[in-house]
């Protein structure tokens, strides 16, 4: 219920537009001839429209769910009260028997419970009722929906945003076969599609990571004024910094300062390639000295192993963005930088923690 005004007053001008075109429409079918029912209007329909207008997302509002289980659940209801009359005992069983059918059929809309009762209270035994005037019925509603929640920004019917690749990084704590699981193991139906609450499930937890961090910026967190090559660094001398500083990882500059690549750890591993560790030792010294002449066949300077793609914050940035990026990207060192785009700092993980412990340690335990 939490929406405003505007809402509100959206989805409640499209409900009422989208009953009085189908009413209109149902009424012009009777007076051409074109059905032959004299009932024009089921108020089972009623209950459609608030949830095509007013819920677009959920999956008991899309286009196949009003159609098919307002017309299937008519069906069986007529279906109970042609072989057992119109009583307690049919119209129960109609409902229940409307609601398997509508999961089975996978179009579960709970207005498809009142058609089914409705057949049987109206003891309607004509199979036509079915189509006009439930089918059509729907069927415009349905088409009146697709027209009035597109043109006011609402998509529909709502198509479900396919989940990231397994192994894929996402900006979050938790991946997509975590929320699978959660749902699983749930096992109930939820009136929201997944792809949205995963979003909303996102945009929760970075909101709680600005409320853990405030106004905390990079800048306030960093390490200033970093260790740093150049593309043409010859690999001992970066090999050897890595070590003398016990640092993980070394942005590469250019003169004026700008970030154009990193060399990490990573980088010399894959160059080397030092994945064996029989003879890794020679393999390691082989490939950072320097090979006499003009011609090489293997690496010699940082630029020709440095990842390239390097992801870079601005000084400024808050804190708390910095942590889906650590938690669940694969990022470890990210550099930071100031006015035009200069390198100012690097954040790593440990500064990351280290602060997450002072204000932890300052707002004392819960």
């Amino acid at each position: 219920m939490q929406v405003d005004g505007r809402e509100r007053l959206r989805a409640a001008v499209g409900a009422g537009i989208g009953m009085l075109l189908t009413a209109l429409l149902a009424q012009l079918c009777i007076a051409t001839h074109l059905m032959p029912s004299a009932v024009w209007l089921v108020a089972p329909l009623g209950a459609s429209a608030v949830l095509v207008f007013c819920v677009p997302a959920s999956p008991l509002a899309q286009p196949w769910s009003v159609v098919g289980g307002d017309t299937l659940s008519a069906l069986v209801g007529i279906a109970c009260c042609v072989l057992l009359g119109s009583n307690p005992v049919s119209a129960a069983l109609a409902v229940a028997l409307a609601i398997m059918v509508m999961f089975a059929l996978r179009c579960l809309h709970p207005p498809g419970g009142a058609a089914a009762l409705l057949m049987v209270m109206a003891n309607i035994q004509d199979w036509r009722f079915a189509l006009f005037p439930v089918l059509v019925n729907t069927l415009v509603l349905v088409t009146a929906g697709m027209a009035y929640n597109n043109l006011t920004g609402r998509r529909y019917p709502h198509v479900p945003r396919p989940p990231a690749p397994a192994g894929q990084p996402v900006a979050a704590r938790f991946e997509e076969q975590d929320l699978d699981a959660v749902l699983a193991r749930y096992n109930q139906v939820l009136d929201v599609p997944r792809d949205q609450l995963s979003e909303l499930l996102h945009a929760a937890e970075l909101r709680a990571y600005q409320r853990e961090f405030g106004t905390l910026r990079c800048a306030d967190i960093m390490s200033a004024e970093p260790k740093t090559v150049q593309f043409g660094t010859p690999l001992q001398e970066a090999w050897e910094m890595l070590r003398r500083y016990n640092i993980k990882a070394l942005p590469v500059i250019d003169r004026a300062n700008r970030v154009v690549g990193i060399v990490t750890l990573a980088d010399f591993m894959r160059a080397a390639p030092l994945d064996q560790h029989e003879g890794f030792a020679s393999r390691l010294r082989g490939f950072l000295q320097a090979t006499p002449g003009p011609n090489s066949d293997k690496a010699e300077v940082v630029g020709q192993i440095m990842t390239r793609q390097v992801r870079v914050l601005s000084a400024d940035r808050p804190v708390s963005e910095l942590v889906p990026l650590f938690a669940s990207t694969g990022h470890h060192h990210i550099p930071i930088v100031g006015q035009e785009a200069r390198l100012v700092g690097i954040l790593t993980q440990s500064d990351l923690v280290a602060a997450i412990s002072r204000r932890s340690s300052t707002l004392g335990p819960p």
